[in-house]
């Protein structure tokens, strides 16, 4: 049996929809134990739970949520094969929002979160070799473009990006921990015609792929013995436009 096909569950945080549902479905389909958190509980969710999926509720808006949601996970597995750290928000600066606050909520969901479960969970994934467990940060392309929009939310996912390094550092040889960064990967249902062409045109490959090119390669850092403290982007070309 592979490493990715373990019976040790894989948790992805944040797998009500879209990339991090993708990802749930795929595994559970491959026969790969999953655990999912969720704050809203989207329809997909029973959906998840009928496939076999443990399910449950997290509130990452505050370090108390943290705890209580590690808490409940060592209580209910005894180890996991990889976290997968996919919740996410994305938030703009706006009027009548104070900027320390808007500041505040990215830091907590993209950098106190993931950095407060990879200690609190390091326990459950240590123990079974090399290279046996992986952590996986979602970032952003905005990470290395930046953003006049969303400040707050590419600073957060720029330092989630640096955690990336350091808890490689951390965790090796046991644990590898790499970041994906991708950029328009697919649609909202909303997004008008004109949405859709000016999205496209901002990469060379001028497609929106889908969420099979993230579960490609989350496999593929899953499978690797060697690959560990790098960011990888797809972004269909984008800096080379």
């Amino acid at each position: 049996m592979d490493k990715v096909s373990s019976l040790r569950p894989v948790l992805i945080t944040g797998a009500g929809r879209r990339i991090g549902l993708a990802l749930a479905l795929d595994f559970l389909a491959r026969e790969q134990p999953v655990i999912i958190s969720y704050r809203t509980r989207y329809p997909a969710i029973d959906e998840l739970e009928r496939a076999g999926a443990q399910c449950l509720f997290a509130d990452f808006s505050t370090n108390d949520g943290i705890k209580a949601f590690a808490t409940a996970l060592l209580q209910r597995c005894s180890s996991l094969r990889a976290i997968i750290h996919n919740a996410s928000a994305w938030q703009a600066e706006s009027p009548g929002v104070a900027h320390e606050d808007t500041l505040a909520a990215m830091l907590q969901i993209h950098v106190t979160a993931p950095y407060l479960l990879n200690h609190l969970l390091e326990p459950l994934l240590r123990g079974k070799g090399h290279a046996s467990a992986d952590i996986i940060h979602f970032t952003d392309y905005v990470v290395e473009r930046g953003s006049d929009k969303h400040i707050a939310y590419a600073a957060s996912k720029a330092a989630l990006d640096n955690l990336t390094r350091s808890f490689a550092r951390k965790l090796a040889p046991e644990v590898k921990v790499n970041a994906i960064a991708p950029a328009m990967i697919l649609f909202n249902e909303h997004d008008d015609a004109q949405y859709r062409e000016a999205a496209l045109n901002k990469s060379i490959m001028k497609i929106a792929p889908g969420e099979k090119e993230i579960v490609s390669l989350v496999h593929y850092l899953l499978e690797s013995s060697y690959v560990t403290g790098r960011t990888h982007a797809v972004d269909g070309g984008r800096p080379l436009r």
